[in-house]
């Protein structure tokens, strides 16, 4: 196959395409059958190599029918230019998405190749079940405080001569409580569709990280975790970091407060400098790390997926899918492991210094 431009020539056989690949002659007989489509079908291709391609591929629809039958690529009408993509099934039930284009000598000439390409559909239904656990997670999280702020409304608005003053300054912070609650569960949902479509928008500006870590420490203190379980370990100087204050305060917010809720004893919080490499520019590392009981090791791979869960103790499980996006869209990474104390540790790392188009 000769490259666009003509001056080399692109060296790729038909078992180098992901997606299953048959090819049939003017006479519907099979020419090509790449080693994805012997996978799919569970033919092999020495097996399909010359025979007619509705016998290789014996395709129905949902409804029984002979997928051939109803397309008839060969003697149908001359001016289509093949079939869109579609779910069909292999005998035995085996669901595929198949497409196939007509090529033909002329416009409205004679097919003298038919060119077929065969997808599973394993992927795709991984993505319907995760949408599916997306909603009903959703669903789950938001009765809880709508109801709450259904009920404490109806009762106010029904008896409220009948509260003191505190009584009801009770039930308003806590409508407001769950209002917030609701806000954020929102701003998740809003920040994993951005991440999944890769639309996750970075406004870089300068940023102290040492100030936003002491900030995010200042309001956990303030809501009623005790001063002396943070342990914060920051040197000086520490490099200059371009990143979305916004952003990076959701990836602290999250990591504390797991440290908090799921870990045990001391949190310790690091921030040290990470010297260049040669594939790599100078960045700046912060390191969470609680002496909870840990995350297993057969778990570990899956900590920073959807929905992933370290305890029974509630929450969507997407706010470390949520910290690995936004830290990846700075251009850093996130890892975790075992804490000296045997909890949990988390370790980011941002690049640091002046943009390029800065400088």
């Amino acid at each position: 196959m000769d490259t666009a431009g003509g001056a080399g020539r692109l060296d790729m056989r038909p078992d180098d395409l992901p997606d299953g690949l048959v090819i049939a002659d003017r006479l519907g007989l099979v020419t090509c059958f790449n080693a994805e489509a012997a996978r799919l079908t569970g033919h092999a291709a020495a097996g399909a190599l010359g025979r007619p391609v509705e016998r290789v591929l014996p395709l129905e629809d949902f409804d029984g029918r002979p997928w051939w039958r109803l397309t008839d690529p060969y003697g149908g009408l001359a001016t289509r230019s093949g079939q869109p993509e579609r779910n069909l099934l292999l005998p035995g039930g085996r669901e595929v998405l198949v497409a196939a284009r007509y090529v033909r000598t002329r416009p409205g000439g004679p097919v003298r190749r038919l060119v077929v390409t065969l997808r599973g559909t394993d992927a795709r239904r991984r993505t319907e079940r995760s949408d599916a656990e997306l909603i009903a997670t959703v669903a789950h999280e938001l009765r809880s405080p709508l109801t709450s702020v259904k009920g404490f409304t109806a009762t106010m608005l029904d008896k409220w001569d009948r509260f003191t003053d505190e009584q009801k300054r009770l039930m308003l912070q806590t409508v407001d409580g769950d209002a917030d609650r609701v806000t954020r569960l929102i701003t998740e949902l809003l920040d994993v569709s951005r991440i999944d479509s890769g639309r996750l928008e970075i406004r870089r500006q300068p940023v102290r990280l040492d100030e936003a870590v002491r900030r995010h420490v200042k309001t956990m203190v303030n809501g009623g975790c005790a001063a002396d379980r943070f342990d914060l370990r920051i040197p000086e100087p520490l490099p200059g970091l371009w990143a979305d204050p916004d952003k990076l305060d959701q990836v602290l917010g999250n990591l504390l407060e797991n440290a908090v809720r799921h870990g045990g004893g001391r949190v310790t919080i690091e921030m040290d400098r990470v010297p260049p490499t040669r594939t790599r520019q100078e960045g700046m590392a912060v390191t969470v790390s609680d002496e909870g009981p840990g995350i297993p090791e057969e778990a570990m791979q899956r900590v920073f997926t959807r929905f992933w869960r370290g305890s029974d103790r509630g929450g969507t499980g997407l706010g470390l899918y949520i910290v690995k996006g936004i830290v990846e869209a700075h251009g850093g990474t996130v890892t975790v492991g075992r804490s000296s104390g045997g909890g949990a540790r988390f370790r980011f790392i941002l690049p640091a210094g002046t943009p390029a188009f800065l400088s």
